[in-house]
Protein backbone atom coordinates (compact mmCIF):
# COMPACT_ATOMS: atom_id res chain seq x y z
CA UNK A 1 0.00 0.00 0.00
CA UNK A 2 1.50 3.59 -1.16
CA UNK A 3 1.34 6.60 0.97
CA UNK A 4 1.65 10.35 -0.21
CA UNK A 5 2.44 12.62 2.79
CA UNK A 6 0.29 15.50 2.91
CA UNK A 7 3.47 18.30 1.78
CA UNK A 8 5.30 20.44 4.39
CA UNK A 9 4.64 24.08 3.01
CA UNK A 10 6.84 25.32 5.32
CA UNK A 11 9.90 24.24 7.71
CA UNK A 12 8.06 25.24 10.97
CA UNK A 13 4.21 24.29 9.84
CA UNK A 14 1.89 21.51 11.42
CA UNK A 15 -0.86 21.96 9.94
CA UNK A 16 -2.97 22.94 6.76
CA UNK A 17 -6.48 23.38 5.66
CA UNK A 18 -7.88 21.54 3.00
CA UNK A 19 -9.58 24.26 0.75
CA UNK A 20 -11.29 22.27 -1.20
CA UNK A 21 -11.22 19.24 -3.34
CA UNK A 22 -10.95 18.97 -6.61
CA UNK A 23 -11.57 15.29 -7.41
CA UNK A 24 -14.55 13.03 -6.51
CA UNK A 25 -15.18 9.84 -5.29
CA UNK A 26 -14.91 7.70 -8.70
CA UNK A 27 -12.83 10.17 -10.72
CA UNK A 28 -9.60 8.37 -11.95
CA UNK A 29 -6.27 10.03 -11.65
CA UNK A 30 -3.15 10.35 -12.95
CA UNK A 31 0.43 10.98 -11.35
CA UNK A 32 0.68 14.59 -10.70
CA UNK A 33 -2.88 15.64 -11.23
CA UNK A 34 -3.85 17.85 -9.10
CA UNK A 35 -6.20 17.18 -6.97
CA UNK A 36 -6.99 19.46 -4.03
CA UNK A 37 -5.90 22.87 -2.62
CA UNK A 38 -4.70 23.48 1.28
CA UNK A 39 -3.82 26.80 2.70
CA UNK A 40 -1.58 27.42 5.39
CA UNK A 41 -0.94 30.87 7.08
CA UNK A 42 1.77 31.14 4.12
CA UNK A 43 -1.13 31.33 1.42
CA UNK A 44 -2.67 28.11 -1.27
CA UNK A 45 -1.13 25.90 -3.05
CA UNK A 46 -2.56 23.03 -5.23
CA UNK A 47 -1.28 19.60 -4.02
CA UNK A 48 -0.81 16.41 -6.77
CA UNK A 49 -1.40 12.80 -6.39
CA UNK A 50 1.72 10.79 -6.33
CA UNK A 51 -0.18 7.88 -7.83
CA UNK A 52 -2.93 6.89 -10.52
CA UNK A 53 -5.56 4.95 -10.00
CA UNK A 54 -9.65 5.43 -8.76
CA UNK A 55 -10.31 7.67 -6.07
CA UNK A 56 -12.38 4.98 -3.51
CA UNK A 57 -12.60 7.34 -0.97
CA UNK A 58 -12.06 10.98 -0.03
CA UNK A 59 -11.69 11.02 4.31
CA UNK A 60 -11.16 15.25 5.05
CA UNK A 61 -14.03 17.54 4.36
CA UNK A 62 -13.10 20.65 2.82
CA UNK A 63 -13.02 23.43 5.32
CA UNK A 64 -11.14 21.22 8.18
CA UNK A 65 -7.86 21.45 9.43
CA UNK A 66 -5.63 18.74 9.48
CA UNK A 67 -1.99 18.42 10.53
CA UNK A 68 0.61 17.05 7.67
CA UNK A 69 0.83 13.24 8.44
CA UNK A 70 -1.66 10.30 7.28
CA UNK A 71 -4.61 9.75 5.34
CA UNK A 72 -6.28 12.80 3.05
CA UNK A 73 -7.62 10.40 0.66
CA UNK A 74 -8.11 6.87 -0.43
CA UNK A 75 -6.77 5.82 -4.49
CA UNK A 76 -7.12 2.34 -6.07
CA UNK A 77 -6.21 0.32 -8.90
CA UNK A 78 -9.90 0.16 -9.99
CA UNK A 79 -12.28 -2.78 -9.88
CA UNK A 80 -10.74 -5.50 -7.49
CA UNK A 81 -7.66 -3.18 -6.47
CA UNK A 82 -6.55 -2.53 -3.35
CA UNK A 83 -7.28 1.18 -1.77
CA UNK A 84 -4.27 2.85 -1.17
CA UNK A 85 -3.93 6.39 0.51
CA UNK A 86 -1.76 8.93 -1.39
CA UNK A 87 -2.81 11.60 0.75
CA UNK A 88 -1.88 12.51 4.07
CA UNK A 89 -2.83 14.63 6.99
CA UNK A 90 -4.78 13.36 10.36
CA UNK A 91 -7.31 15.86 11.88
CA UNK A 92 -5.70 18.45 14.44
CA UNK A 93 -6.65 18.03 17.90
CA UNK A 94 -7.13 21.04 19.73
CA UNK A 95 -3.70 21.21 21.38
CA UNK A 96 -2.11 20.33 17.84
CA UNK A 97 1.51 19.26 18.29
CA UNK A 98 4.39 18.18 15.49
CA UNK A 99 3.65 16.37 12.59
CA UNK A 100 5.57 14.18 9.99
CA UNK A 101 7.51 15.82 7.23
CA UNK A 102 8.38 15.67 3.65
CA UNK A 103 12.41 15.30 3.51
CA UNK A 104 12.68 18.16 2.00
CA UNK A 105 10.42 21.34 3.23
CA UNK A 106 9.39 24.32 1.72
CA UNK A 107 11.85 27.40 2.07
CA UNK A 108 9.16 30.42 2.53
CA UNK A 109 5.67 31.52 1.83
CA UNK A 110 3.22 30.25 -0.33
CA UNK A 111 1.18 32.30 -3.09
CA UNK A 112 -2.03 33.50 -1.51
CA UNK A 113 -3.76 34.29 -4.80
CA UNK A 114 -3.84 31.65 -6.94
CA UNK A 115 -5.72 30.33 -9.43
CA UNK A 116 -7.86 26.82 -8.93
CA UNK A 117 -7.08 23.79 -11.18
CA UNK A 118 -8.98 23.27 -14.29
CA UNK A 119 -11.64 20.93 -13.73
CA UNK A 120 -14.41 19.30 -15.91
CA UNK A 121 -16.90 22.41 -16.36
CA UNK A 122 -15.58 24.39 -13.74
CA UNK A 123 -14.34 27.77 -13.35
CA UNK A 124 -10.93 28.64 -12.65
CA UNK A 125 -11.17 30.84 -9.36
CA UNK A 126 -8.25 31.51 -7.06
CA UNK A 127 -9.23 30.85 -3.35
CA UNK A 128 -8.43 34.43 -1.90
CA UNK A 129 -11.06 35.48 -4.95
CA UNK A 130 -13.84 33.58 -3.95
CA UNK A 131 -13.54 35.05 -0.37
CA UNK A 132 -13.16 38.47 -1.00
CA UNK A 133 -16.00 37.97 -3.70
CA UNK A 134 -18.01 36.79 -0.90
CA UNK A 135 -16.85 39.22 1.84
CA UNK A 136 -18.19 42.73 -0.14
CA UNK A 137 -21.36 41.05 -2.05
CA UNK A 138 -19.45 40.58 -5.34
CA UNK A 139 -21.16 38.01 -8.01
CA UNK A 140 -18.35 35.78 -9.23
CA UNK A 141 -20.70 34.62 -12.33
CA UNK A 142 -20.25 38.53 -13.84
CA UNK A 143 -16.34 38.43 -13.17
CA UNK A 144 -14.17 38.58 -16.50
CA UNK A 145 -10.99 36.50 -15.63
CA UNK A 146 -7.64 37.54 -16.25
CA UNK A 147 -5.25 35.39 -14.51
CA UNK A 148 -3.54 31.73 -15.98
CA UNK A 149 -6.73 29.89 -18.41
CA UNK A 150 -8.94 33.13 -17.60
CA UNK A 151 -8.95 32.23 -13.71
CA UNK A 152 -10.62 34.93 -11.29
CA UNK A 153 -7.90 36.47 -9.44
CA UNK A 154 -8.45 39.16 -6.56
CA UNK A 155 -7.27 42.08 -9.07
CA UNK A 156 -10.54 40.85 -11.35
CA UNK A 157 -12.89 40.93 -8.07
CA UNK A 158 -11.44 44.84 -7.22
CA UNK A 159 -12.18 45.83 -11.08
CA UNK A 160 -15.49 44.52 -10.55
CA UNK A 161 -16.36 46.06 -7.04
CA UNK A 162 -17.03 49.26 -8.12
CA UNK A 163 -19.69 48.53 -10.58
CA UNK A 164 -23.32 47.87 -9.30
CA UNK A 165 -24.68 45.09 -11.23
CA UNK A 166 -21.86 42.84 -9.83
CA UNK A 167 -23.20 42.66 -6.33
CA UNK A 168 -25.48 40.49 -5.20
CA UNK A 169 -29.07 41.11 -5.15
CA UNK A 170 -29.18 42.53 -1.13
CA UNK A 171 -26.18 44.58 -1.78
CA UNK A 172 -26.99 46.46 -4.59
CA UNK A 173 -30.69 47.34 -3.60
CA UNK A 174 -29.30 48.22 -0.16
CA UNK A 175 -27.06 51.26 -2.34
CA UNK A 176 -29.34 54.37 -3.16
CA UNK A 177 -29.32 55.74 -6.77
CA UNK A 178 -27.30 58.57 -6.29
CA UNK A 179 -24.18 57.60 -5.45
CA UNK A 180 -24.67 54.18 -6.47
CA UNK A 181 -21.01 53.39 -7.10
CA UNK A 182 -19.31 55.36 -4.77
CA UNK A 183 -20.52 53.96 -1.62
CA UNK A 184 -20.22 50.05 -2.52
CA UNK A 185 -16.91 50.66 -4.17
CA UNK A 186 -15.70 52.54 -0.54
CA UNK A 187 -17.23 49.39 1.63
CA UNK A 188 -15.14 47.12 -1.01
CA UNK A 189 -11.86 48.92 -0.78
CA UNK A 190 -11.98 49.17 2.97
CA UNK A 191 -12.70 45.05 3.11
CA UNK A 192 -9.98 44.94 0.46
CA UNK A 193 -7.90 46.50 2.25
CA UNK A 194 -8.24 44.71 5.81
CA UNK A 195 -7.90 41.41 3.75
CA UNK A 196 -4.51 42.50 2.19
CA UNK A 197 -3.10 43.75 5.19
CA UNK A 198 -4.05 40.35 6.79
CA UNK A 199 -2.37 38.37 4.32
CA UNK A 200 0.93 40.14 4.35
CA UNK A 201 0.54 40.12 8.24
CA UNK A 202 0.28 36.40 7.92
CA UNK A 203 3.39 36.05 5.56
CA UNK A 204 5.59 38.48 7.57
CA UNK A 205 5.05 36.61 11.00
CA UNK A 206 5.80 33.52 8.78
CA UNK A 207 9.16 34.63 7.39
CA UNK A 208 9.73 36.38 10.96
CA UNK A 209 9.31 32.89 12.81
CA UNK A 210 11.38 30.81 10.25
CA UNK A 211 14.27 33.34 9.92
CA UNK A 212 14.55 34.00 13.50
CA UNK A 213 14.63 29.66 14.00
CA UNK A 214 17.59 30.20 11.31
CA UNK A 215 19.27 32.60 13.17
CA UNK A 216 18.71 31.01 16.99
CA UNK A 217 19.85 27.25 15.65
CA UNK A 218 22.30 27.69 12.60
CA UNK A 219 25.67 29.17 13.40
CA UNK A 220 25.88 31.11 10.25
CA UNK A 221 29.09 31.66 8.56
CA UNK A 222 29.98 34.41 5.79
CA UNK A 223 31.68 34.62 2.69
CA UNK A 224 32.10 37.36 -0.52
CA UNK A 225 33.74 37.11 -3.75
CA UNK A 226 33.59 39.51 -6.27
CA UNK A 227 34.04 37.71 -9.88
CA UNK A 228 34.38 38.92 -13.30
CA UNK A 229 31.58 38.28 -15.95
CA UNK A 230 33.17 40.12 -18.72
CA UNK A 231 34.02 37.46 -20.34
CA UNK A 232 30.75 35.48 -19.79
CA UNK A 233 28.64 38.43 -20.64
CA UNK A 234 30.29 39.34 -24.35
CA UNK A 235 29.65 35.51 -25.08
CA UNK A 236 26.59 35.75 -23.55
CA UNK A 237 25.82 38.65 -26.29
CA UNK A 238 27.28 36.46 -29.02
CA UNK A 239 24.77 33.40 -28.67
CA UNK A 240 21.81 35.83 -28.02
CA UNK A 241 22.42 37.37 -31.53
CA UNK A 242 21.15 34.30 -32.74
CA UNK A 243 18.17 33.92 -30.25
CA UNK A 244 14.50 35.18 -30.56
CA UNK A 245 13.84 38.07 -28.42
CA UNK A 246 11.44 36.01 -26.46
CA UNK A 247 14.14 33.07 -25.89
CA UNK A 248 17.10 35.03 -25.13
CA UNK A 249 19.51 34.15 -21.99
CA UNK A 250 19.97 36.07 -19.29
CA UNK A 251 22.86 36.65 -17.01
CA UNK A 252 20.77 35.19 -14.22
CA UNK A 253 20.95 31.88 -15.96
CA UNK A 254 24.39 31.67 -16.15
CA UNK A 255 24.67 32.47 -12.33
CA UNK A 256 21.90 29.88 -11.19
CA UNK A 257 23.91 27.49 -13.72
CA UNK A 258 27.37 27.92 -12.09
CA UNK A 259 26.01 27.70 -8.92
CA UNK A 260 24.20 24.24 -9.49
CA UNK A 261 27.12 23.00 -11.09
CA UNK A 262 29.36 24.44 -8.40
CA UNK A 263 27.02 22.58 -5.64
CA UNK A 264 27.57 19.05 -7.20
CA UNK A 265 31.25 19.70 -6.75
CA UNK A 266 30.81 21.11 -2.85
CA UNK A 267 28.22 18.70 -1.92
CA UNK A 268 28.24 20.31 1.42
CA UNK A 269 26.19 23.27 0.48
CA UNK A 270 23.62 21.41 -0.83
CA UNK A 271 21.53 19.51 1.46
CA UNK A 272 19.18 19.04 4.53
CA UNK A 273 20.52 19.30 8.44
CA UNK A 274 17.88 17.25 9.94
CA UNK A 275 17.72 15.52 13.07
CA UNK A 276 21.47 16.36 14.22
CA UNK A 277 23.29 15.12 11.26
CA UNK A 278 23.86 16.32 7.73
CA UNK A 279 22.25 14.63 4.53
CA UNK A 280 23.71 15.54 0.95
CA UNK A 281 20.79 15.70 -1.54
CA UNK A 282 21.91 13.83 -4.74
CA UNK A 283 19.74 16.41 -6.74
CA UNK A 284 20.28 20.05 -7.36
CA UNK A 285 17.05 21.64 -6.39
CA UNK A 286 17.75 25.24 -6.71
CA UNK A 287 15.26 27.68 -4.61
CA UNK A 288 14.76 30.68 -6.09
CA UNK A 289 13.52 33.74 -4.20
CA UNK A 290 11.06 35.68 -5.78
CA UNK A 291 9.16 38.80 -4.36
CA UNK A 292 5.68 39.29 -4.56
CA UNK A 293 3.77 42.46 -5.75
CA UNK A 294 2.00 42.01 -2.54
CA UNK A 295 4.97 42.07 -0.23
CA UNK A 296 6.37 38.71 1.12
CA UNK A 297 8.96 36.37 -0.33
CA UNK A 298 8.70 33.24 -1.91
CA UNK A 299 11.41 30.62 -3.07
CA UNK A 300 10.26 27.77 -5.47
CA UNK A 301 12.25 25.20 -6.65
CA UNK A 302 13.91 24.32 -10.43
CA UNK A 303 14.65 20.92 -9.51
CA UNK A 304 17.65 19.12 -11.49
CA UNK A 305 18.87 22.56 -12.27
CA UNK A 306 22.79 21.29 -12.66
CA UNK A 307 21.53 18.86 -15.15
CA UNK A 308 19.68 21.17 -17.58
CA UNK A 309 20.81 23.34 -20.28
CA UNK A 310 21.26 27.27 -20.15
CA UNK A 311 18.50 27.79 -22.51
CA UNK A 312 15.97 24.86 -20.26
CA UNK A 313 17.12 26.84 -17.00
CA UNK A 314 16.14 30.43 -18.40
CA UNK A 315 12.63 29.12 -19.76
CA UNK A 316 12.04 27.80 -16.03
CA UNK A 317 13.60 30.54 -14.50
CA UNK A 318 10.93 32.71 -16.36
CA UNK A 319 8.22 30.33 -16.03
CA UNK A 320 8.99 30.24 -11.90
CA UNK A 321 8.57 33.90 -11.83
CA UNK A 322 5.39 34.32 -13.95
CA UNK A 323 3.73 31.02 -11.65
CA UNK A 324 4.98 32.82 -8.29
CA UNK A 325 3.38 36.05 -9.30
CA UNK A 326 0.51 35.19 -11.13
CA UNK A 327 -0.83 31.94 -9.30
CA UNK A 328 0.03 28.28 -10.43
CA UNK A 329 2.73 27.13 -8.42
CA UNK A 330 2.39 23.82 -6.94
CA UNK A 331 3.16 21.89 -3.56
CA UNK A 332 6.07 20.21 -5.20
CA UNK A 333 7.71 23.18 -6.49
CA UNK A 334 7.93 24.76 -3.07
CA UNK A 335 8.70 21.72 -1.23
CA UNK A 336 12.07 20.42 -2.94
CA UNK A 337 14.57 23.05 -2.29
CA UNK A 338 18.28 22.02 -1.42
CA UNK A 339 19.95 24.94 -1.79
CA UNK A 340 18.59 28.39 -2.37
CA UNK A 341 20.02 31.67 -4.51
CA UNK A 342 18.79 35.15 -3.96
CA UNK A 343 20.05 37.85 -6.37
CA UNK A 344 18.65 41.52 -5.28
CA UNK A 345 20.88 43.25 -8.27
CA UNK A 346 18.08 44.20 -9.92
CA UNK A 347 17.59 46.50 -6.88
CA UNK A 348 21.07 48.12 -6.72
CA UNK A 349 22.27 45.96 -3.90
CA UNK A 350 25.54 45.52 -4.92
CA UNK A 351 26.30 42.93 -1.84
CA UNK A 352 23.61 40.88 -0.22
CA UNK A 353 24.35 37.95 2.68
CA UNK A 354 21.18 35.94 2.94
CA UNK A 355 19.94 34.13 6.07
CA UNK A 356 19.63 30.19 5.53
CA UNK A 357 16.21 28.21 5.57
CA UNK A 358 15.66 25.23 7.48
CA UNK A 359 16.78 22.78 7.09
CA UNK A 360 18.92 23.99 4.22
CA UNK A 361 22.93 24.32 4.73
CA UNK A 362 23.44 27.42 2.81
CA UNK A 363 22.62 30.41 0.62
CA UNK A 364 23.54 32.18 -2.16
CA UNK A 365 23.59 35.74 -2.97
CA UNK A 366 24.13 38.24 -5.79
CA UNK A 367 24.29 41.85 -6.42
CA UNK A 368 24.20 43.90 -9.73
CA UNK A 369 26.93 43.83 -12.09
CA UNK A 370 29.02 46.98 -12.10
CA UNK A 371 32.08 48.03 -13.93
CA UNK A 372 35.72 48.08 -12.35
CA UNK A 373 38.93 49.39 -13.47
CA UNK A 374 41.38 46.74 -13.74
CA UNK A 375 44.80 46.60 -15.03
CA UNK A 376 45.21 44.25 -18.19
CA UNK A 377 48.10 44.38 -20.54
CA UNK A 378 49.93 47.46 -19.23
CA UNK A 379 47.06 49.87 -19.00
CA UNK A 380 43.89 50.11 -17.34
CA UNK A 381 40.70 48.61 -18.67
CA UNK A 382 36.82 48.92 -17.69
CA UNK A 383 35.89 45.01 -16.32
CA UNK A 384 31.94 43.98 -15.53
CA UNK A 385 32.01 42.30 -12.25
CA UNK A 386 29.57 40.80 -9.66
CA UNK A 387 29.61 40.73 -5.86
CA UNK A 388 28.76 36.40 -4.91
CA UNK A 389 28.18 35.36 -1.40
CA UNK A 390 27.88 32.57 0.73
CA UNK A 391 26.35 32.03 4.37
CA UNK A 392 27.04 28.56 5.60
CA UNK A 393 25.82 26.25 8.52
CA UNK A 394 29.18 25.97 10.11
CA UNK A 395 27.93 22.42 11.62
CA UNK A 396 28.37 21.26 8.15
CA UNK A 397 30.91 22.98 6.20
CA UNK A 398 33.77 25.83 7.23
CA UNK A 399 35.08 29.04 5.28
CA UNK A 400 37.89 26.44 3.32
CA UNK A 401 34.70 24.37 2.12
CA UNK A 402 32.94 27.97 1.53
CA UNK A 403 35.48 29.26 0.12
CA UNK A 404 36.07 26.33 -2.38
CA UNK A 405 32.66 26.42 -3.48
CA UNK A 406 32.92 30.52 -4.57
CA UNK A 407 35.99 29.70 -6.14
CA UNK A 408 34.35 26.69 -8.44
CA UNK A 409 31.61 29.64 -9.52
CA UNK A 410 34.37 31.66 -10.73
CA UNK A 411 35.76 29.06 -12.77
CA UNK A 412 32.59 27.87 -13.99
CA UNK A 413 31.75 31.52 -15.10
CA UNK A 414 35.41 32.03 -16.58
CA UNK A 415 34.34 29.16 -19.35
CA UNK A 416 30.27 30.11 -19.79
CA UNK A 417 30.45 27.98 -22.65
CA UNK A 418 31.02 25.08 -21.11
CA UNK A 419 27.71 25.49 -18.66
Amino acid sequence: MAEFRMPSLGADMERATLVRWLVQVGDRVERGQVVAEVETEKGVLEVESFESGIVEELLVGEGTTVAVGTALARIGAGAGGEAQPVLSAEPVAASGGAAARLEQPVTIAAVADRPAAQTSGRRRISPAARVLAESIGVDLDGVAGTGPDRAVTVADVRRTQAQPEALGPAAAAAVPTEGRVAQPAAAAVSATSAADAARRTAMRASIAALMSRSKREIPHYYLSQEIDLERALLWLEQENVHNPVEQRLLPAALLLKAVATAAVEVPEVNGFFEGGSFRASTAVHLGVAISLRDAGLIAPAIRDADRRTLADLMGALRDLVRHARGGGLRASEMSSPTLTVTNLGDQGVTTVFGVIYPPQVAIVGFGKVFSRAAVEDGGLRSRRVVTATLSGDHRVSDGHRGARFLATVDRLLQRPEEL
